[in-house]
This record gives C-alpha cells, structure tokens and sequence, in this order.
C-alpha cells in the first residue's frame, strides 16, 4: 500500500523559534517516563526529571531553566510549594509579554500542574503519551470522586507504591487544591488564547478535576482545552464486543472525538507496538492500553485532520484512521433498500473502489440483519478481521465500513457474528469479481471497460423481440472450445456465430457458482461473471465483440434457489436470510438447494436488481429466467403435507408471482430493448401477457417477453423419435402445437437439456441408419424454422453430433475435420443451418407474426397416412412461404397442394434433401405454377416432388 502524504490541514503550532521534530528519537522511544520534550531537551530531562514525575509534558519549546524547575517542583505534596509554583509560573508570564504567546502552552500546563493537579499525561508534538503514568501523580483532585477515579486508573496502570502515593497526597491536599485550580483557571485569559492556538502540540489531561467547587471564584466559561479531561481509554464493555466482534457502533468509540479537555484518540490495532497520531508536523504517541488498544487526549479544540502511524515489528504502516470518516451510505440508500425498492442496489452494497472525504480507500457494505456483529476480513489484514469492525447503520440492517488506502484486487470476506455468538466466514452476496474456483474469496474490483456498442444498442430497440428475427444459438463458454479466456472466446465466437446466421447467442449462466458439473445452475455470485474464463471487464469484451459483430446476448439467469455452501448465502447472518424461514418453503425438492424468499422486501430487491445489473453494466439483451415452473407452484415437486396453501387456499405462490411481475416490469422500464424468456413448462395462464392484464385465473401477467415453448418441444421430439411406419399414429403430436401457438410468444427450444444425461444428441434421438438419422435430423431442423416461434439450438446440434454434451470436452469438433471421412455429413447439416438462417432473416412471413394467428394457415394438417404436414406463413402484406414436410422414407411424386389463386409460381428456397447438405437430393428446380383445381379448400393447387425425410420451403417466384 502506498502511504498517503502528509495532511495538508491545519498545522498545530509549537513555542516560538523551535520546530516540532517529525519524528521520536530512539531514547525517547525508550524513555520509561515518556518525556515530552523535544530533543534538545531530552538529555536534560532524562537526567534531571524523574521518569515517574513527568506529569505534564512540555511543548516543543526551548524552556529556561525556571521552567524546569517549576514542572519538577509540581509533584511535592505540600500546598505551600504548590502556591510556589504558581507564583513563578504567574510571574514568568508576566516578565517578557513578547513571549507571553510563544510560551502559553508550557507555562499554562506548569500553572494547571501546580493548581489543578490534572491526572493525565500531557504530550507534546514529538514525545510518547504518559496518560496511563500520570494519573496516579496527581494528588489535587478536587472532589471525592475524582479521587476515586484517579484511584482506580492507578490501580490498573501503576505500581503499589505509586498507587499508595496517590492515595496519601489525594487525602492531604485536596482542599488546597481545589481553591488554586479555580484560582488558576480564572486569572488568565492569556493563557487559554495561546493554548488554544497551538492545542495539537500537546496532550490534555487524561481525567477532569472540577474546580467549581471553590467558592471563592465566580463561575466561568472554560474553553474544551482548558478543562480538566476524562480518560480517553475505552470502557470495557466496549472493549469486550470490539474484542468479540459484536459491537455495532465502533466508530463511536474507535477515531476521534471531543472529550472534556479536548479530542480523545482511540485506535484498535491489534498486534501494534505503538501508534502515533500525525497532524501536520505534530505527533503524539498514544497509551497502550492493552489488547491492541491505544488512546489519548490532546487539548484541541476540533478534530484536526490526521493519520496514524502504525508501529508493528518490523515495520511502520502510515495509514488514515478508518474511523475517522462519516458514513459512505446516505438515507435514501437505506430507505429504498429497506423498502426493497433499491434499483441499483449493486452501487450501494459490496466493496467499492472511491474517495471518500478526499481519500481513496474501499467501502464494504453488506446486509445482514440479524448478524451480532459485522468484521471485514482480507488479504490486507491477513485475515483477521479483529482490528476492522463495522458499523450498524439504523434499522436498515446494512453494515458499513470505508477502509482507506485499500483498492483492486484484493481479496475479501465477512466475518459474521450470529445470533448465538458464533462466527462465520462468507463471501460477499454483492461481490462483482470473485477468485477462481474452487477458492471462495470476494474480490475488490471496479470496471475500467469503455464499451464500442452504442450503434447496436440504438438499433436493439426498434422492433420487439416477438416481431422481429430471432434464432438463438445456446452455449456453454467455458466448453464451446475448453481453455479459452473470454477474450480469446471473443476472438473466435462473434465470427462463427455470424456466419452461421443466428441472430442471439444465449449463455447458459455465466454468473459465478462453484462447480462445474452444475453447468452454472446452482449460484454463488450472483453479480460476477465466473473467474474460471477471466476478469469482468473481459467479460464486458467478450459480449461487445458480439454486439459489434450485429449478434445479440441473452443469458440465462437463475433467481429460483441458491446452494447451501456454507460460506455463501445459506442462513447467512446465522438465520434464514435469502431463504424462506419456512424449511419446507426453503428447501427445492428436486435439486438439494434452498429458494429464496420472495416475499422478503430485501431479498426481492437484490434479486430484481441482479437483473438490471447485467442488463445495464454488461449491456445483456434478454434474461432466460431459469426454472420457472418450480417458483410459481407452491407444490412444486411436493407431497400432500409437504406443502402450505396460499392465503386463499391455492397453490400458487403468490410471492413468486408478485417478484416476477416486478422483476419484468423493471427491467422492461429500464433498459429498452432487452427481452425477457421464461423457462416454463406448465400452462400458467399469462406468463407473457402484461403485468396489468388480468386473465381468467385473476392475475395480471408475468410481464415475460417470450416464453419457452416445452410442449412444443417434448411433443415433437416425441413424434420423431418414432419409426416413420409407426408416425401416422402420432401424427397429433406435430400439429397439437398449433392449438395453443398463439396463448404466448413462444420460443421453440432445442436446449441442453434435451442433449444430456442420457436423453442422447438431437441426430441420435432419429430413427433409422446414419443416413436417415441425418435426414430426419434435417427435415426437423427444417420444420422448426418454419413452426410459429422463434428458434434455439444448443451448440453442437448444428453439425449433428453423435455424442451426447459433456461439459469435461465440449462439441466434437473433430467431426468437421476435412480429414475425417464423415466430414462432409456434418459439414452439410452445418451449411443447411446457415442456410435455413439466411432465407428466415430474409423472410418476414417466418418471423413477423409469429404471435398472431393471421401469420399461419394450414394447407394440409391431417395427411397422417402420409407424415406430410403443410402449412403457409404470411407477412403482413399476406405474402406467403409455404412449408411442406415429407416425414416418410419414401419419394412423394406429383403430391398435389391447395395454394393461394393469387400466387403466378412457386419455386423452392430450402430443400434439406439437397446434395450440398448431404441429401438425396429430390427436388424441385424449376418454378413450380398452380393449377386451377381445387384442393385443400382452396381454388388452386400445385404439384410438387416431396423427397423423402425432408422439408422444402416454397416463396412466390
């Protein structure tokens, strides 16, 4: 860490002609008494003032030999010396008004000695504090109960004889003293003026002697450095739970304060030597008092801007106190995070980089309410969080603390306290960079990234997803091509994904979560991109280089649960926190994790605010929001029993229900242009209607953009999974689809999940040999592309892969070598992806009403003796495409068709039975005219060639 320079505020004044020294000598360092003069004197204080003696400190003043004698004379018990004293202080004042204001401190500090017998240590700029020695010296201590005070200090700090000492000289000279300290602080104003300019130059009083008492003198006002002072030290109840880390205000305690008698220092620096307090060219030494606490009291009359130097063996740490500044959060934070209401909650919560108060440092934030106490744990202070406690802020449950002079890169965690004392180590909820797994550390960090994407975010937005071209290739990053980096990712995916003509890509989670196996589903870091691929700001490359390539980037997001690992969110302050307190709300049945609560204002909050993060500071276009189904029902996966009804007696969870529609409407209101897909696989009335339509169960809609189409998916793998002999009795299962295509704006998903754990790749689901796998694999392809709904294919599926996923190895990318035999196979289904891509971006009649049923006509629905299914797609000029799909292993010759009167020719713009996509290659090649026969309803009909296991698409000629 780089030592911050000196302060450039107020400079603390020593006596006339004598520059306060920067640092300490080494004998006086070693000085048992603590002296406080400067250098020049040392050697004759050391040798004419007895270390246990030195009850005020002088200045860092050149003192006459009278003022020498006048402080040694301070200590004897007798009244009469005491007077003595105070005489020749008075007259020393007097000789030479020129140096009446250079010599205010000393000669202020012999005549309060003399007369008020103040029992602290009085410092001066360059010498060691003597709070804890002079306490037991003073014997003028004007009530009973100051005595009893100065008693006790002694008890704690001195030896038998001194405490003896004290106890005898308090009993002898009480009254005495009493009426000379009132005569003392009353007869002179110029004392108080020059002891005010140059406070800092010494050390007050550690305990206040009351002079009022005496009668003899009229009340006055006596300034703060006048008085007699109080201990600086900390009380033990306070010491007690900065100890244990339960202590919920430290900065009350710990930094600089006005006390009685001036400002009171206290540090908490566990395993220092010493510390000193800097103020301009001053220092002072604070007292050890033991346990890695330190304190004194100098006379000023403000806090002076300061630092600390910071002893410890071997070394000395020049540091801003972290104690001394105001709190980095502002009410409204804590009321919208109270309220749940906080958008940008990530600007407000976790570590921050910034200047605070004109110093740069880090400020650490976390909620955790029912925490006893809150530690901040690192790499800068080799974990052990003793020494950095933070502060409760109100009510809000926030804990806080600005550690100066810390900054990127370091890494981090909480150490909480929980409601029964014990201690746990977590990671930060908020954490924007985390270490790379398996280690668990936060990491400090701010973005740098200047993004290059304006262009396409001004474009994003002028169509909505649902009526513009969308076809989406699903990745895996840390698999697609294992090893690589997010830049170098962003190097070779922008390039692949473009050429084949997908217009999104969509991660699978990228948010940070411990292991691999769980693909990203099960999350720790909800606000860092994974450590595994690089820094966020690679990330933030990563998804520009997308975006200037004219791809957009969804991903997937995961608000449904979070696993129990003991250092993330799992009962993070020691109570159910981000989980439900209800174990059987808590607990997801199906996959060991806990769910959140989504009824909790906070919880809600950091959850919808995690949305607008990536949307904003990673510049994500759309939010595939994982699991759904197991967020709405309250029975999800749950025996009778296992499950409490809502409020009204029902299922549904009407938490969820209220997050997600929050959720939407944020996010939507915020960032234009982003889109929002639920992952939902039941029929939940309205999960991409608006949030303020209701429908016939009584709810608004969810507020989703698009939906995942599922029963699409399950029906129609199901029928191809089929020997094409058997289809015909299966033959609803493609056509179904149709009967609900427009209750939601659908996607129609080829994902992971359907690629996995033994479900086999989507080329070895067909039946058949290789060739047939191949060719139902492309009739599908072909189908899917023309099916209402926009298209998602997972990574791999474009080049027919055998294999299953695995995210050890990723794509057998092998199979696209030019020296593998099957090469031109795989590279076939590969073009015919490119292929189907271009004509559908090209074509608006496949895209732009995929939500409205005027988009679609069925030319032959029920041809289930044939496995052929026909239908048109229209723009809204009415222009037609028309799709046949032949799913027979048999050449269709002459197959005659109803079209549209009004169209002269048809001629083919796909056939996936084409040679270059390693077909048989049947087609159509010349332009095909209707005839004016009827057929299927209509007033014309055509006569086509269907090739066997295919699909062809027909556009006007």
């Amino acid at each position: 860490m780089t030592p911050r320079p000196e302060s450039s505020g107020s400079r603390p004044k020593g006596t006339a002609g004598e520059k306060i020294p920067e640092q300490p000598t080494a004998a006086q360092k070693k000085s048992a008494a603590k002296k406080a003069a400067v250098p020049k004197q040392a050697a004759a204080k050391k040798a004419t003032a007895p270390a246990k003696k030195a009850a005020v400190k002088k200045t860092a003043a050149v003192q006459p030999p009278a003022s020498k004698a006048t402080a040694k004379k301070a200590a004897p018990a007798k009244t009469t010396a005491k007077k003595a004293v105070e005489k020749k202080a008075v007259a020393k004042k007097t000789v030479a008004k020129k140096a009446g204001a250079e010599k205010a401190v000393p000669e202020t500090a012999t005549a309060a000695k003399a007369t008020a017998e103040k029992p602290a240590a009085t410092k001066t700029a360059a010498k060691k504090t003597t709070a804890k020695k002079t306490t037991a010296k003073k014997a003028t201590t004007a009530k009973a109960t100051a005595t009893k005070a100065v008693a006790k200090k002694a008890t704690a700090k001195k030896t038998a004889t001194k405490k003896a000492t004290t106890a005898k000289a308090a009993a002898t000279k009480s009254t005495t003293t009493k009426a000379t300290a009132t005569k003392a602080t009353t007869a002179k104003p110029p004392a108080k003026k020059a002891t005010a300019k140059k406070a800092a130059a010494k050390k007050a009083p550690a305990k206040k002697a009351t002079a009022g008492n005496a009668t003899a003198a009229p009340a006055q006002t006596v300034p703060p450095e006048m008085e007699l002072g109080v201990s600086p030290a900390i009380g033990a109840a306070d010491r007690d739970r900065l100890l244990n880390g339960t202590h919920h205000d430290p900065h009350s305690v710990l930094g600089a304060h006005p006390a009685p008698g001036g400002i009171a220092f206290r540090a908490f620096r566990p395993y220092a030597l010493s510390v000193t307090v800097v103020a301009g060219e001053v220092r002072a030494e604070l007292d050890d008092d033991g346990e890695g606490f330190f304190s004194g009291l100098l006379p000023l009359r403000e806090v002076p801007e300061y630092r600390l130097l910071v002893e410890y063996e071997g070394t000395v740490l020049d540091t801003e106190d972290a104690y001394r500044f105001l709190p980095t959060l502002g009410d409204l934070d804590l009321h919208l995070i109270g309220e749940g209401r906080h958008e940008e909650l990530w600007t407000a919560l976790g570590a921050h980089p910034m200047t605070h108060q004109g110093v740069t440092g880090t400020r650490f934030s976390v909620w955790a309410p029912n925490a006893l106490g809150v530690r901040v744990a690192g790499t800068f202070n080799f974990w052990d969080g003793t020494g950095h406690v933070m502060r409760s802020l109100g009510s809000s449950g926030v804990w806080e603390l600005f550690l100066p002079d810390i900054g990127e890169g370091e890494l981090y965690k909480f150490e909480i306290t929980r409601p029964d004392g014990s201690k746990t180590m977590r990671a930060d909820p908020m954490a924007r960079r985390t270490e790379v797994p398996p280690a668990t550390s936060s990491v400090i960090t701010s973005s740098q990234y200047e993004w290059g994407d304006a262009a396409w975010l001004d474009r994003r937005a002028e169509a909505p997803a649902h009526e513009a071209p969308f076809s989406v290739y699903e990745v895996h990053l840390p698999s697609w091509r294992p090893g690589l980096t997010y830049r170098q990712l962003a190097e070779q995916l922008p390039g692949y994904v473009k050429n084949l003509g997908f217009t999104h890509v969509e991660l699978m989670p990228v948010a940070e979560h411990p292991f691999g196996g769980s693909w990203g589903y099960q999350v720790t870091g909800f606000y860092a991109p994974t450590a595994r691929l690089g820094t966020p700001d690679d990330f933030r490359y990563l998804v520009d280089s997308l975006h200037r390539a004219g791809i957009g980037v969804l991903m997937d997001w995961v608000p449904a649960h979070f696993p129990r690992d003991a250092w993330a969110l799992a009962e993070f302050d020691g109570r159910p926190l981000y989980e439900h307190a209800d174990p059987l709300r808590a607990a997801h049945p199906d996959w060991g994790t806990l769910e959140f609560d989504f009824g909790r204002n906070e919880v809600r909050n950091f959850l919808v605010a995690n949305a607008l993060y990536w949307c904003e500071e990673f510049h994500i276009d759309g939010l595939r929001v994982d699991a759904v189904a197991s967020m709405l029902y309250l029975d999800y996966s749950r025996e009778p029993g296992q499950w409490t009804p809502n409020e009204h007696g029902g299922r549904e969870n009407l938490d969820a229900v209220a997050f997600l529609q929050e959720m939407n409407a944020t996010v939507y209101r915020r960032v234009p242009g982003v889109v929002t897909i639920a992952e939902e696989s039941t029929a939940w009335d309205g999960v991409t209607r608006a949030t303020h339509h209701k429908g016939p169960s009584g709810f608004g809609g969810l507020g989703f953009g698009l939906k995942w189409n599922m029963g699409w998916m399950h029906d129609s793998l199901q029928y191809m999974s089929h020997e094409p002999v058997y289809r015909k009795y299966h033959h609803h299962e493609m056509t179904f689809s149709m009967v609900y295509a427009y209750s939601e704006n659908y996607v129609l998903p080829i994902s992971h999940d359907e690629v996995v754990h033994g479900k086999r790749s989507l080329v070895s689901k067909m039946p058949g040999d290789w060739w047939q796998q191949r060719a139902n694999h492309r009739a599908y392809l072909g189908f899917m592309w023309a099916h209402p709904g926009k298209q998602l294919l997972f990574m791999g599926q474009e080049f027919a892969q055998g294999a299953e996923w695995s995210e050890a190895h990723g794509p057998d990318w092998w199979l696209l070598d030019p020296g593998y035999g099957a090469e031109p196979e795989h590279r076939g289904v590969r073009d015919l992806v490119r292929d189907l891509n271009t004509v559908y971006r090209a074509t608006p009649a496949l895209w732009r009403l995929d939500t409205d049923p005027a988009g679609f006509e069925w030319v032959v629905g029920d041809a289930a003796d044939d496995n052929v299914l026909a239908f048109l797609r229209l723009d809204p000029e009415g222009t037609p495409v028309l799709s046949v799909s032949n799913f027979a292993p048999v050449v269709r010759q002459d197959y005659r068709l109803g079209v549209p009167e009004d169209v002269p020719a048809w001629h083919e713009a796909v056939n996936t039975d084409a040679a270059r996509y390693g077909g048989s290659d049947v087609t159509n090649p010349d332009p095909v005219k209707p005839e004016a026969q009827p057929w299927h309803g209509r007033p014309a009909s055509i006569r086509l060639t269907l090739p066997p296991l295919s699909t062809v698409w027909l556009r006007p000629a």
